[in-house]
């Protein structure tokens, strides 16, 4: 994490520690009192934990945010359900997949025009709609995106912040919640629902949890691993910009400054994938998900050249998901690849026929934002063609993939 970084993210921290904790008052003598801030995060990471794991966040008593999005799964689900089961009788189901929460930490807020630090590239180039949490990034921090699953009626089905509010006042947060946040914290339940936010943002933040930088790719770039042949012909490929040209979004070099990368550049794209029959929204042939523009992000339903568009994800711990894209249309990862690579070439492979033969190509986008879509490499060509990456390739390209899994113990 940058100094900037760390600082907006441990400054909100410091600043909300209530006024009869405050000591010294700000501004702080030379030197600040580091141990201090540092014992109180440790704190609010500690209890932000234990509120992640907690399924009495929810209003069925049995749906935790770990429930969803569990460790051992990259923070993604451990089943392969494009959208999980929720509601105050697990009866209800969304329209998207479950983002993973893997490394999504570093995500900028949402901007329209986003330009990039001269460390990380070229400072003058407009990267347009970037950041954001969610898969449309209507949520600009991790506290944000927490509220929207605590009140989603298809999630964890709470009927305002109070009734959340309520069943920890007595329980077993409680203490280390007014020890942090005020002793007369639960008089004020807005006050309190926040308390349980700023929590939960903080543990999102631990490193060592969400962003460990321990892969077998990260073992190579500090030079104590070696790729294997496959591994390493797959590398190539994902940055060769003829052949994969997956790292023009899921960059995948240290920057400038020598900080290690995401396999993200945190942007939104378009890339047409087929429309999932499991969602049940989608039986509604006249419902589309248009990502950016609608229908669950409504600041931005007036930009027709947004519809579509869906977050880049971090490719870190990718091997670990079983589902994939914003709908979880896909299930494996190789799959995934292929997708890219035969998208145009063999369109058949990916979408459904009409009554007379005819593929019906994006079918989950209506065509007049077809526009919108991304056609540069592996994309592009006619029905045909011969594709980019062979199928050899595409599994070299999944050996590499699967080097960025966190975990790994150089020998």
């Amino acid at each position: 994490m940058t100094p900037f970084r760390l600082l907006r993210a441990v400054l909100p921290l410091l600043l909300a520690v209530p006024a009869a904790a405050q000591s010294p008052a700000l501004p702080w003598p030379d030197p600040p009192p580091i141990a201090a801030s540092r014992a109180r995060v440790a704190a609010i990471t500690t209890l932000g934990r234990d509120l992640f794991f907690d399924p009495a966040l929810s209003a069925s008593g049995r749906v935790a945010c770990a429930t969803c999005h569990d460790p051992r799964f990259g923070f993604s689900p451990a089943n392969a359900e494009a959208v999980q089961p929720g509601g105050a009788t697990l009866e209800q189901v969304g329209t998207r997949a479950v983002p993973s929460l893997s490394y999504a930490q570093f995500s900028p807020s949402f901007s329209e025009h986003y330009y990039e630090s001269d460390e990380d590239g070229d400072g003058s180039v407009d990267a347009g709609p970037t950041g954001g949490f969610t898969w449309d990034g209507r949520a600009s921090r991790a506290r944000d995106q927490a509220r929207i699953p605590l009140l989603a009626p298809n999630e964890m089905a709470n009927a305002s912040p109070a009734a959340v509010v309520t069943r920890l006042a007595s329980g077993p947060h409680a203490a280390a919640l007014r020890t942090l946040y005020g002793q007369d914290l639960f008089a004020d339940p807005d006050r309190a629902f926040d308390a349980v936010l700023d929590a939960l943002e903080v543990f999102q933040q631990d490193q060592a949890t969400f962003a460990p930088f321990t892969s077998k790719y990260d073992a190579w770039l500090r030079g104590s691993a070696q790729l294997t042949a496959a591994e390493d012909r797959g590398r190539r490929l994902f940055e060769d910009p003829g052949k994969g040209n997956c790292a023009q979004c899921h960059i995948s070099r240290p920057s400038g400054s020598g900080a290690l990368p995401l396999f993200t550049d945190y942007g939104l794209v378009a890339l047409g994938v087929p429309r999932n029959v499991a969602i049940p929204a989608n039986r509604d042939p006249g419902y589309f998900d248009l990502g950016l523009c609608g229908p669950e992000r409504r600041d931005l339903t007036d930009h027709p050249d947004y519809c579509g568009l869906f977050k880049t994800p971090s490719l870190r711990n990718v091997a670990l998901r079983r589902s994939f894209f914003h709908n979880g249309v896909m299930h494996s990862l190789r799959d995934a690849v292929a997708f890219y690579v035969e998208r145009d070439v063999a369109p058949q492979r990916w979408y459904p026929t009409d009554a007379h033969g005819v593929v019906r190509k994006f079918d989950d986008l209506p065509e007049r934002f077809w526009e919108n879509v991304n056609d540069e490499p592996p994309f592009g060509g006619e029905a045909g063609d011969a594709p980019r990456l062979s199928p050899a390739e595409i599994d070299d390209v999944v050996a590499f993939l699967q080097t960025l899994t966190d975990g790994y113990t150089p020998r």
